[in-house]
């Protein structure tokens, strides 16, 4: 079996010595080497060059930002980023995600050994799902925008009733996505138009970096791209995206739709989960919703596009061409959940096409 051969960069002597350790521990996973920062790896990497490259983000003499788009534009190679849990890190990590990275883990400032060890499997996760990515896909992606413990969701929300909602005409477009979903967000929300319906977006991502990631889409999208609080409207040209450490659900008052976002455990490893969203739109909005299902790694979104086919709803799942991780959608097409299956680029159609469909 061959193993992923990971380059570790970070200024931290402990950062380094640990997750060398975790690494070295796994039959699967070898430590190519370690380095200080982004020049000492270079010169490394030149006789070898690694699978995965864990990349912190400040660093003495280069930032990691900076050494990331190096590599991406002399040599692609996945990257996952270690960063700081601050609003300086989450902005820093997101232009880092843009650039190309696939994942992020996060570290704090305090007691950083034992969170390593803690977190040692959504850093073991990320780097092979990291090794398994397309990332020319994610190059070929980050063209100018157009415009400028496991539960099952059971634990969140009831089963979805048994008739579906009568049709109305509000719509809602449900959007799940993990690895390299930020990149194929920015895609798609960058190409609608200001009248567009409303979206509710999961993104797999850690606490406090979803503010800084809708803010960044935000400023680049004719819509109002935001971080969901609990109770926003969903309406024409917003799209909500839940807060990484919390689920987010779809609720109906009348003829109006607004999120629930609300604590509660991990769903297929992930909070926010995407099966919790697709449930809670297959009970409240039925035949008049949309499900896409994009880029990620695992089946989180599965069941939950499997349910809202079941209640009336438009299904979509992105191409395997262009995937980073062709995972989720994989999963989702294996079970059934799926009507239609379209690459990136007219995955804004499908979205427009629920404005038309009344």
């Amino acid at each position: 079996m061959k193993r992923i051969m990971v380059m570790v960069v970070d200024d931290s002597a402990v950062v380094r010595q640990v997750m060398a350790g975790l690494l070295e521990s796994e039959p699967d996973i070898a430590v190519l080497g370690t380095a200080a920062d982004p020049l000492l790896a270079m010169a490394r990497m030149k006789s070898e060059w690694p699978d995965v490259v864990v990349l912190d983000i400040e660093m003495p003499r280069m930032d990691g930002l900076t050494f990331l788009r190096k590599i991406m534009g002399e040599h692609p190679t996945p990257v996952v980023i270690c960063s700081t849990l601050t609003e300086k890190g989450a902005q820093t990590t997101i232009e880092a995600m843009a650039a190309g990275a696939v994942a992020v883990i996060t570290k704090p400032k305090l007691g950083l050994k034992q969170y390593l060890k803690d977190a040692s499997d959504d850093l073991l996760s990320a780097i092979r799902a990291a090794a398994r990515a397309n990332v020319r896909r994610i190059v070929s992606n980050n063209a100018p925008p157009a415009v400028v413990e496991k539960h099952s969701a059971s634990a969140i929300l009831p089963p979805p009733a048994g008739n579906a909602m009568t049709r109305t005409t509000e719509r809602v477009v449900a959007i799940g996505t993990s690895t390299g979903g930020t990149q194929a967000l920015e895609a798609v929300l960058a190409g609608l138009p200001r009248v567009s319906p409303g979206i509710v977006v999961v993104q797999h991502m850690p606490e406090k970096f979803t503010a800084a990631f809708a803010a960044r889409l935000d400023s680049i999208c004719q819509i109002e791209v935001r971080e969901a609080q609990n109770n926003d409207r969903v309406i024409q040209g917003r799209a909500l995206i839940a807060p990484g450490g919390r689920h987010m659900l779809l609720r109906r008052h009348g003829s109006q739709y607004f999120v629930e976002v609300v604590d509660g455990p991990l769903v297929n490893r992930h909070r926010p989960s995407v099966d919790v969203l697709f449930r809670s739109v297959a009970k409240c909005a039925g035949a008049n919703a949309l499900g896409v299902i994009m880029t990620g790694m695992g089946d989180d979104g599965a069941a939950g596009l499997l349910e809202m086919r079941h209640a009336g709803a438009r299904t979509v799942a992105q191409d395997e061409a262009s995937c980073v991780v062709f995972g989720m959608p994989k999963e989702a097409i294996k079970r059934g959940a799926v009507a239609k299956t379209v690459p990136l680029g007219g995955i804004g159609r499908e979205i427009m096409q629920e404005l038309a469909a009344f």
